[in-house]
């Protein structure tokens, strides 16, 4: 991912910048070779000697780039499991993947973490948006997902026999859980994403507290995943799980709904 060149020059706005600390009115952000070099009151700022472009907010708001944590490029028109995994094939979910990139870095999101991705096309895309391919924000990949066999992303009967290989990679017991994550490791990914516990999206089959990964499962992954250098994260709505997530090491939880 290149930088930008050139000098720009960012005033008459309101800026927020993330810390906490209270709006900075009539404010200027100037930006050098793609590095901000100042952010703060207008009167304070540095003289700007040269050729600088400037932009006039016009009263607008001004804001660090934000961060889309928990990001599934994959998916789109999603109204249903299944189409998660078989409305369309995967040539088309690639260039859905690209688009999806595209908007989120129009919608302001400089950085984003994978929650998961059919067929590992995060991984891709995240090389093509590093080698300036497709524009994209600075990406962190997942790959396929991690649930245990009949476990909330398991939704396709065998006797369909399409499986659930281009969504999730299914296991049943702490071998195959390394396997697992081996796998994802030779694929690329950064982060492994598990399924832990249920939701409300296959309530008869897997709510929310129900448990779709044994702990063994769950420690298994972790062992597997620190010791590649990969963090490891949960799909986690019950407490139970929760608790299971963070016995087991997990360097994050996703929705923690039931958290005490």
């Amino acid at each position: 991912m290149q930088r930008a060149t050139g000098n720009i020059r960012i005033f008459n706005g309101l800026m927020i910048d993330g810390t906490g600390k209270p709006p900075v009115p009539d404010a200027c952000v100037l930006v050098q070779d793609g590095v901000i070099t100042y952010a703060g009151p207008m009167q304070e700022a540095p003289p700007c000697e040269g050729d600088w472009s400037e932009i006039d907010a016009a009263g607008g708001s001004l804001l660090p780039g934000l961060v889309e944590a928990h990001y599934h490029p994959t998916y789109f028109n999603v109204a249903a499991l299944e189409d998660l995994d078989t409305k369309y094939p995967v040539e088309y979910v690639t260039l859905l993947a690209a688009y999806n990139m595209k908007l989120a870095l129009e919608c302001g999101y400089t950085a984003a973490r994978s929650g998961g991705s059919l067929f590992n096309i995060d991984v891709w895309m995240k090389k093509a948006i590093d080698n300036d391919l497709i524009p994209g924000p600075r990406f962190a990949s997942a790959g396929r997902e991690i649930c245990g066999v009949g476990g909330l992303m398991d939704w396709n009967p065998d006797f369909r026999k399409i499986g659930m290989e281009g969504l999730v990679i299914l296991i049943n017991g702490a071998d195959e859980a390394r396997a697992a994550v081996r796998t994802l490791v030779k694929d690329g990914c950064e982060w492994i994403k598990t399924y832990p516990t249920g939701d409300a999206a296959a309530p008869d089959t897997n709510d929310h507290h129900t448990l779709c990964m044994t702990f063994d499962e769950m420690h298994a992954v972790v062992q597997t995943a620190h010791n590649h250098g990969l963090k490891v994260t949960g799909h986690c709505r019950a407490n139970e799980g929760i608790k299971n997530a963070l016995r087991a090491g997990y360097d994050a939880i996703e929705h923690g709904t039931f958290m005490d």
